[in-house]
């Protein structure tokens, strides 16, 4: 592919959409740790986002995997499903990890924030919208036809389980007071049992977005809920959103007062797209062995991230705080251990 500023050009763009472009005014947006973004303004007054790799190519290279899952999402995925995300005029990605994604700017809609929380209305919505991921291909062999997708085997999670350990040791050397005694007891605690929770109940699986929280979910004035950033899209249990997003989103009390009724909304919906042979005590079931979601994919992007900051590591804390206290609350580990 071309330069990055090839992608900004008027003249690019008015192939991508399909009319034409006389000028483009460009912003770039984001944090851009794992990717840039920019908006881009046109003489006719409206916006796209453009989603392109780091500058640096041995960045792009290491993450060439999670930006493939992402353009295959919207290459072959996004039309399949019901769940709200930006519409997507153009994705291409080449053999080197260089990548460019032109979607939909749902401006005003805004990003939640992972340290404030969200209300339960929010949650409500957002595992709802989550529904719509989950349901429309429920349990579908056909997905493992998308050359990024395949359900784990022993020999696919060996490095990961051989990392767990040491990556929660790293985790919490690095937040250091910001994870009470409490959650470190905990975090440790999920080490041993990971193995046989990330193969198990395979019987049911689906699309699972994988890091399905408030960062990455815009939400409107009108209270719609969009998903964005799919670059860790897999085949898994799917309540491992669920769990993820309920437990990570709300404070501890507004968990324990509504996450029964949480995850009967969500029930209900997958209800609604045909899943009717999944019961909702198990589905509650799931959720709850579900839990350990959220310490895998915090100790794990906390210890490798490429660009820490203050914000981020308060936020990989709340995370942990609130997961943990749903593990513990809900015995999560007992159910794990008894699986």
């Amino acid at each position: 592919m071309n330069e990055n500023t090839f992608y900004l050009s008027p003249e690019w763009l008015s192939g991508v959409l399909g009319r034409e472009v006389r000028t483009v005014d460009v912003q770039r947006i984001g944090t851009g740790q794992i990717g840039t973004c920019f908006r881009l303004r046109t003489d006719r007054g409206d916006s796209v986002l453009v989603k392109l790799p780091p500058e640096n190519a041995s960045e792009r290279a290491m993450m060439a995997g999670a930006y493939r899952a992402e353009v295959r999402f919207y290459q072959q995925v996004a039309a399949t499903v019901a769940v709200r995300t930006p519409y997507c005029h153009h994705a291409e990605i080449d053999d080197t990890g260089d990548f460019v994604i032109v979607m939909e700017d749902l401006a005003p809609a805004e990003a939640g924030d992972q340290i404030a929380g969200c209300t339960v209305d929010q949650a409500r919505a957002a595992v709802v919208n989550l529904a719509g991921l989950h349901g429309p291909r429920w349990c579908d062999p056909t997905l493992e036809e998308v050359d990024t997708l395949s359900l784990n085997g022993p020999d696919d999670i060996a490095l990961l389980l051989e990392m767990y350990g040491p990556t929660t040791e790293l985790f919490l050397d690095a937040l250091g007071d910001l994870v009470p005694a409490e959650d470190a007891a905990t975090l440790r605690a999920c080490v041993p049992v990971i193995g046989p929770w990330l193969l198990a109940r395979q019987e049911r699986f689906g699309l699972v977005h994988g890091d399905y929280r408030l960062d990455n979910l815009l939400f409107s004035p009108t209270g719609e809920v969009a998903a964005v950033d799919w670059q860790t899209l897999s085949l898994a249990l799917p309540a491992r959103d669920l769990a993820y997003a309920v437990a990570t989103s709300l404070s501890v009390e507004d968990r324990r007062t509504h996450e029964r009724e949480l995850v009967a909304a969500y029930h209900q919906a997958l209800v609604g797209y045909g899943v009717t042979d999944y019961p909702a005590e198990l589905c509650w079931e799931d959720y709850v062995f579900a839990l350990l979601q959220v310490p895998l994919v915090a100790t794990f992007g906390c210890a490798y991230s490429t660009n820490r900051t203050e914000r981020g590591d308060r936020m990989f804390a709340v995370m942990v705080a609130r997961g943990c206290a749903a593990i513990r609350d809900l015995d999560a580990l007992g159910l794990v251990s008894a699986q």
